[in-house]
């Protein structure tokens, strides 16, 4: 299935999707592709409330874009790749059977398919500002992402039948 079907039957059913992920084999260009797409959304989502900050603020809004792009694109991804590593082991520690790759790969698509609350998080940033609102939908996106993240984990660390 192409990645936005994929993204939309993950609001249905997260564990189902990465089942079949993990069943087309160990890909580890798919799980970079994955997270390096996600640090891509995640850039792209900070645009909004940059721009605004840099006009409310009169910074310079180049100086802010290149310190989000730095944080985003090049130091994020590893950040990610040491949390799926971390949630392996705590997922060996209580049982679980799978590998590191699958607990790699139930992260990143649980960042990837979470990305669109991510842009609009970026856009309330943005448009809104600071506040509540900015805070429910930080709230929203963080739940789905968890539900995400650990459903999919829960189907890469079971024993493959």
């Amino acid at each position: 299935m192409p990645v936005s079907s994929d993204i939309v039957a993950t609001y249905r059913g997260p564990g189902r999707v990465v089942r079949r992920l993990l069943d087309m084999g160990p890909r580890e260009d798919r799980a970079l592709a994955f997270v390096m797409s996600f640090c891509l959304v995640a850039f792209i989502a900070q645009m909004p409330g940059l721009a605004r900050r840099a006009h409310l603020e009169g910074l310079e809004l180049n100086m802010l874009l290149g310190g989000a792009l730095l944080g985003s694109v090049f130091i994020l991804p590893l950040f990610f790749y040491l949390l799926a590593l971390i949630s392996y082991w705590a997922a060996r520690l209580v049982g679980g059977h799978g590998t590191a790759y699958g607990a790699r790969l139930a992260l990143f698509w649980a960042l990837l398919s979470s990305a669109p609350l991510v842009l609009l998080n970026g856009l309330v940033a943005g448009f809104i500002g600071p506040g509540p609102t900015l805070t429910l939908v930080g709230g929203v996106w963080v739940t789905v992402f968890v539900w995400f993240w650990l459903s999919g984990l829960r189907q890469a660390q079971r024993v493959a039948v």
